[in-house]
This record gives C-alpha cells, structure tokens and sequence, in this order.
C-alpha cells in the first residue's frame, strides 16, 4: 500500500443536500452527532494502511479545512502525509473544476512528483467501511489498468446510478449512465447472483494505475470519471469489476442523509462507527459526558457535551453539545448539537431547544436557537418549501444552521 496515493474529491456544490451544504460542503456535513462524512474515506484510509492522500476541495471548504487540520496530524516518523489541494486557478489552466475527473486534471503535477503505482479515487460523501488493500489487491491480481468497485442494484435503484455490464470472467464491458430506457436496462442485467438485483452499480470508488490515469485524462478530455473516462475506457483498457457486499450509502440527498442518521439508533443498525480492528476517526474534542435527568431515552444515540432535560427522546440522535430543556419532546430527529458551550446568551433565546417543544420528523442544524412551546411536526404535511429559517425538503422539516425559532412557533 506504500505504492498506492489516495485521491478524496472533496464534492460538488451538493444542492440536493441543501440547506446543510450552503454553509459547508458536503464531506464537512455532520453525521451521527460528531462525525463529518469526510471522516469515512480517511479512516478506511489509514485502516488499509494507505498513508499518502489528498483532498480536492473547492465549494464552501472552509469548515472541512479546519476539519482536517484540527483531526489529522501525521507524527515525523510516520511516513506518510494528508493535504488539502483546494482549487486555484494557473496560467495553463484559468477554470474552476468542471467535474471529478477535470479536479484530478487539474492537479496531476502534484500526484506525478511522487512515484505511485496506483492511484485510489475516492468520494469524501459516502458512509461504508471498506478494506481498499482487498480492492488494490484484486486489481492488481487481474492486471487491470482501471477497477471500478460495484455493488448490487435493483431496477430502481439502476436508473439512479451508472450500470455497469460485467462478463463471467468479471471484466466491464458496458456502461450506461443512469438507465430508464427498458431495452437498455433489459441489456445491462448481470449475473449479479441476487435475482431482485440483477444490476451492477458502480459505487463511485476506482483505482487506476499510473499510466492509465494520465493517458485517459489527456486523451478524453472531459470533467467526470462516471459519465466521460469510464465509458471512454472500457473498449482499449482492462477495466475489471470489484464486487463489493457490505453496507454502503451515498449520502446524495436529504432523505437518505435523515435515514442514515436515523438508522444510528437501531441496537443493531447497518452500519457500526464502533469496530476495534477498523474504527472511524474524527476531532478528539476532550468534551464531558452529557448531563441527562428526568429524560425517557429510547432507541436513541446521544453524543458528548449535552444537557438533556427533555421529557422523551425517542428514535432520534443528539450531537455534540445539545441543550434540550425541560418538557420537550423528540422523535425520529437528527438534532445536530452546538460548536461551542454557551455561558451568556444575554437578551437573545439560549443557546439549544427551549422548554415544553414537540419535534418530530426533523433535522436540526448546529447552533440553533429554539424558544419555548415550539413545534416542529411540519404541520401542513408539505413535501418541499424553503422560508428563511428552514425548508421542507421530501417531507423532512431542515432547520437552518445558526438561526433562532420565536417561542410558539408552529412549523
């Protein structure tokens, strides 16, 4: 793995993550009350003894900068490194990046300085755990120039993803972006060994070997790995399959960011942050454990630093920080919690939710400031609004980052 550098692309403009992407990109957006989902592709990372990796960033990057900077610090006799190259502009090249594959365009002079065999492309939004020497390994055991990690689809799941047609010796030897035509999805069905997923779905993640990279992004000159190198690929390279079995998500809208984080709660969820030979790292905060009393807490995940006086909490996860006072309710919420404990809040509403509040089916950003007897149940069952302190996004009310909610409110 020493001959292996890891590329995480840092995300787009992220609009369907909206409101928690206007502030943030999207590998800065908490999950699971202390986690941000860049801290998924840098611990399977160090997990699989890849220790040489840089971040691509360009929209709204400041917070995942200091992210970084406060998280990930290599000691002088680790021999490895962890940079952020955020977008810049050169006298070759004047644009901002246009796509994945034009953001590792754009900084090739840096990855060619060092002498790599391979180069592992990776999301900074997806939520798996993923041993890449088992998927380094497999390409290099198949000689392959590009591998490409694919998992089962079913049909609807395939018209949301890039399908990918393998033979029986598991080399691509199609690719359709996003199928809903019949007769193609007809012809792109694999034996996938799963009769309700007969579909291969590429799940974003590729190794390409040192050549292989540089040849295909100066012959194909367009932005994006899935719509334009891939496809342009699969008839002169050897472009192989790694068949990927465990959890994976993309963390591409709010309906499946609020799933996620609401499947944290079950006793035995999907996905664990805890496992002792492969854990996720994050900020090592030094913060208290939270302060519950009077609270009925079921099937629920509350993280350090709270003061939960809530009357029940149920099915919901409380982030760093939270403050919930006395009377209030809350189920299936993702409550994001606080960057900073508050000692004077002076004339405004205290920092956290106030008393006496319902809040049901919602997520709640950091640092907001929500009064008394306030509810938040989206109350008119709307699908999708935006007003100035939250949005309705797939029936999920989204409280806005730093805002305050009056006393009595009723969204």
């Amino acid at each position: 793995m020493r001959k292996v550098l890891s590329v995480i692309l840092g995300g787009g403009r992220g609009t369907r993550l909206a409101p928690l992407t206007t502030v943030r990109s999207k590998p800065a957006v908490p999950i699971g009350g202390k986690y941000r989902l860049i801290d998924i592709p840098i611990s399977n990372c160090l997990n699989s003894n890849i220790r040489k990796i840089y971040i691509l960033t360009q929209f709204n990057s400041e917070s995942l900068h200091r992210h970084i900077n406060q998280t990930y610090k290599f000691d002088n006799f680790t021999e490895g490194f962890l940079e952020v190259l955020a977008a810049s502009q050169t006298i070759e090249n004047m644009s901002w990046y246009q796509g994945t594959a034009d953001a590792v365009r754009h900084n090739m002079n840096h990855f060619e300085t060092y002498t790599f065999d391979q180069y592992l492309i990776l999301a900074g939004d997806h939520l798996y755990r993923m041993n890449y020497a088992d998927f380094v390994s497999h390409h290099r055991k198949t000689n392959a120039d590009i591998t490409i990690s694919v998992k089962p689809a079913s049909k609807e799941e395939a018209k949301e993803f890039g399908i990918l047609k393998v033979d029986a010796e598991g080399r691509i030897i199609k690719f359709a972006e996003k199928p809903t035509d019949e007769k193609v999805l007809e012809d792109m069905k694999s034996s996938t060994g799963d009769p309700q997923k007969p579909y291969w779905a590429s799940m974003g993640i590729y190794v390409f070997n040192r050549e292989t990279l540089r040849t295909t992004l100066t012959d194909i000159p367009k932005d994006d790995f899935g719509g334009d190198i891939i496809p342009g690929s699969i008839e002169n390279y050897n472009v192989q399959a790694f068949f990927f079995d465990g959890y994976w998500e993309d963390i591409g809208s709010i309906r499946s960011f609020y799933q996620a984080n609401i499947n944290f709660t079950e006793m035995k969820p999907v996905f664990r942050f805890v496992d002792i030979n492969f854990p996720i790292y994050t900020h090592a905060r030094m913060l208290p454990g939270s302060r519950i009393s009077n609270a009925k807490i079921s099937h629920s995940l509350i993280n350090e630093g709270g003061l939960i006086n809530a009357k029940t909490v149920e099915n919901s996860v409380l982030g760093i920080r939270s403050v919930v006072r006395e009377g209030t309710e809350i189920f299936d919420s993702y409550i994001m919690g606080n960057d900073y404990f508050e000692t004077d809040h002076k004339d405004m509403i205290p920092l956290g939710i106030g008393k006496n509040c319902l809040i049901k089916g919602a997520i709640v950003d950091k640092n907001v400031r929500i009064g008394d007897n306030v509810k938040i149940i989206n109350k008119d069952n709307l699908n999708n609004i935006e007003e100035e302190t939250y949005c309705i996004r797939d029936g999920i009310v989204v409280v806005k980052k730093d805002v305050t909610i009056p006393n009595g409110t009723i969204i």
